[in-house]
């Protein structure tokens, strides 16, 4: 069973809507006693870093979630600021993340980049990924992104794929069972959907 965390922050029903036309079983969980039996879980977010924080915090659902990443490693994949909330900070707020992934959230810096750009980053972009079962049967990988901040993990290692806005950045990280993609697969046409489908299958 693949778990939607709805906190209020996210395009939840759009998830849960490619896993109904896969035929994955999926449920959409706001209440802490929903999430206990979850054996997979997808984190959700837009928006910025601490509202996103408080949010959770207010749900009451962090405290089941803490357990059920750290004590019994259930799979979880981030998805925008789901995934940046699993950093130790961000440059954008000031409260600390889930550090479930050791690193920081950057901005953006115009002044480093090799190229002007615009932000927000938004629109399509290519992903060079790592050879993972998250991004298996995916030729020619391209996501839809909209975001500000990148996700700077403590080590190279924990960097699952790269996408090149201005600079290469992180836009997957993965630390054994918690993983986090910058970009929206629920947005993202059939390398999304295919991506959901693998993360259903997804084994440490």
């Amino acid at each position: 069973m693949i778990t939607i965390v709805d906190y209020g922050l996210g395009n939840v029903k759009a998830i849960a809507n490619i896993y109904n036309r896969l035929g994955i079983a999926c449920s959409i969980a706001r209440d802490p006693d929903e999430l206990i039996r979850s054996k997979r879980l997808i984190l959700p977010g837009v928006g910025a870093f601490d509202w996103a924080i408080k949010r959770l915090e207010a749900s009451r659902l962090r405290p089941v979630l803490d357990e059920l990443v750290i004590n019994r490693r259930v799979p979880v994949l981030g998805i925008c600021v789901g995934m940046q909330i699993m950093a130790n900070r961000s440059e954008e707020g000031l409260l600390p993340g889930l550090g479930w992934i050791p690193g920081d959230v950057k901005r953006f810096d115009e002044n480093l980049l090799s190229s002007k750009i615009c932000l927000p980053h938004i629109g399509w972009n290519n992903v060079i990924a790592n050879d993972h079962s998250l991004f298996g049967n995916i030729l020619d990988p391209r996501f839809y992104f909209l975001h500000s901040y990148y996700f700077l993990p403590c080590s190279v290692d924990l960097i699952l794929a790269k996408t090149h806005y201005g600079l290469p950045f992180a836009s997957a990280v993965c630390l054994d069972h918690v993983i986090g993609v910058q970009f929206h697969p629920e947005k993202s046409h059939r390398w999304g959907t295919q991506l959901l489908q693998n993360f259903a299958q997804f084994e440490v």
